[in-house]
């Protein structure tokens, strides 16, 4: 398991940002919510995500972070300059601690990507795999994983909306 930090400290694609972050509540759900504003960047970052080629990173992109208080995974939105909406990315955490000026999560390696259209796909299967067999995680950790990849495409199959209500919600929470 990986420990990341929401500032994406030591980041080294990342030379210039901004960032924010608040506590916040929806539908009485406790939230940790942090924006990074990419100023300035080494190169920009083209991914596949439902077998579409999507720049994920670039000078002027945002990425919202979302860590929910009682939730196995974590959301990030990614915007372009335009605040467009470029993709909902699912990691898949075993802790989250929701610490103003050092937030962070646990990250067990299984994510799930969406587009904003609800098109959605379970990536790095390999990871956690390799992981296992590396005695990194346990059966258990990875059986969980899958567990919670399960739920979040369950949630998206049912209504893909209240995770674009969740964003509106939390860009809202920082001034946007």
């Amino acid at each position: 398991m990986k420990m990341k930090y929401l500032d994406k400290r030591g980041w080294r694609r990342l030379l210039k940002s901004t960032y924010d972050e608040k506590l916040t509540y929806f539908n009485g759900e406790e939230f940790l919510v942090s924006l990074i504003e990419m100023k300035e960047i080494r190169s920009p970052l083209v991914v596949p995500v439902v077998n579409k080629e999507v720049k994920v990173v670039d000078t002027d992109y945002k990425w919202m972070q979302i860590l929910p208080a009682d939730r196995k995974y974590s959301i990030t939105v990614m915007y372009n300059e335009k605040w467009e909406t470029l993709q909902y990315y699912f990691d898949v955490n075993t802790e989250h601690y929701l610490e103003l000026g050092n937030a962070r999560r646990k990250d067990i390696y299984l994510d799930v990507l969406a587009l904003p259209n609800g098109e959605y796909e379970l990536v790095d299967e390999k990871d956690i795999h390799r992981a296992l067999k590396n005695r990194k995680i346990t059966k258990a950790d990875k059986d969980e994983a899958y567990s919670v990849a399960d739920h979040i495409m369950t949630e998206i199959d049912k209504d893909f909306s209240q995770f674009k209500m969740l964003a509106d919600h939390c860009l809202n929470a920082l001034g946007k």
